[in-house]
């Protein structure tokens, strides 16, 4: 088994900007791995929010593949790696390389691992990020995204959150409207904003508060389904949060791959909890597992929109048209 890990960088078109800054390219990590038969590979997103750098990553997940040369599987990744980017890399790319040397259909796999029917292939709508920025600018972007019909807006600036919704709903009064805070708001905040984004017909408020200071979703009858981000990682926290979120946004790079996310949905299923597929920014190679995964567990949002912010994407890529995603070519992944 050869195993090759390295950095790439891929320039953002403009810039990419959240409450806690903006970046001007998606700085990942790709793991290859190779026998006599086929190659398998993954992509991830180390994230500084989680304590991650690129060169840790890289150097975690080099030790990591030491292992697996020496016979390791995917089933010990848990017990070498903490959930996040170094562990999905790997964890991904040995999905892709079974799927291509054993011919596993990962649809039917992800199926069995969820005890639900083999899904259809279908496509799916992702939501389409529009940045933080002036009410008036979001607007624009609001409205230059005219073929997208899910839009995800970033949002942590009280002093000015509401407007930019009422701007934005003012310019696409068709579109499907989330609200994404990146931890930027205060649960005084939320509570006196949620009528008026209601009135706004905003489908879903995600990560509100600062993971750990959320205790106070508990008792409050929120009038939007509230959707926890940086408050869940792995199924094991899914206890932590118990009746505070009515939906979870489940990202391989935070979960650790599609072994761990297989995990968490399952157990988010069983408490009735509705599920995102997102993303960090990235190409189409860390995309395709999570758009398979949406397909397995008929997921309520899919925020897979990564690759339309990029100034270029990897070859052979996914094809989006509109909000719309085509179904993953098996030469891409899986």
């Amino acid at each position: 088994m050869d195993i090759s890990i390295h950095h790439e960088s891929w320039p953002i078109r403009g810039a990419f900007r959240i409450s806690r800054g903006s970046k001007t390219t998606a700085e990942v990590i790709v793991a290859e791995i190779s026998d006599s038969a086929a190659t398998g590979r993954g992509e991830a997103v180390p994230y500084a929010r989680y304590g991650e750098t690129i060169e840790e990553s890289l150097s975690l997940a080099r030790e990591a593949a030491r292992a697996l040369r020496a016979g390791a599987t995917a089933r010990d990744l848990p017990d070498s790696l903490p959930a996040g980017a170094a562990r999905s890399v790997l964890d991904c790319a040995l999905w892709d390389l079974a799927a291509k040397r054993d011919g596993l259909d990962i649809g039917a796999a992800f199926a069995a691992r969820l005890a639900v029917e083999t899904p259809p292939r279908g496509s799916l709508e992702t939501a389409f990020t529009i940045s933080l920025d002036t009410p008036e600018a979001m607007a624009r972007a609001a409205a230059e995204a005219a073929e997208r019909p899910l839009l995800k807006v970033k949002l942590g600036d009280p002093a000015l959150d509401v407007a930019r919704m009422e701007a934005i709903r003012a310019s696409r009064p068709e579109a499907r409207l989330i609200a994404d805070a990146n931890e930027g708001w205060s649960l005084d905040f939320l509570k006196g904003s949620a009528a008026a984004l209601a009135a706004l017909d905003v489908a879903l408020i995600e990560q509100p508060l600062p993971a750990g200071e959320d205790e106070g979703l508990a008792c409050w009858d929120s009038p939007i389904v509230i959707c926890a981000d940086e408050s869940l990682h792995v199924a094991a926290d899914l206890d932590g949060i118990a009746g505070r979120y009515g939906a979870i946004n489940v990202k391989l790079d935070k979960t650790g791959g599609v072994s761990a996310a297989l995990e968490l949905i399952g157990a988010a299923r069983k408490r009735n909890l509705q599920v995102m597929l997102g993303c960090m920014v990235g190409t189409s190679l860390a995309m395709a597992p999570a758009c398979r995964l949406a397909e397995a567990c008929g997921a309520e949002f899919v925020d897979l929109d990564g690759p339309l912010l990029l100034a270029r994407d990897r070859e052979p890529g996914l094809i989006y048209q509109g909000g719309v995603i085509a179904p993953c070519p098996s030469e891409l992944w899986g």
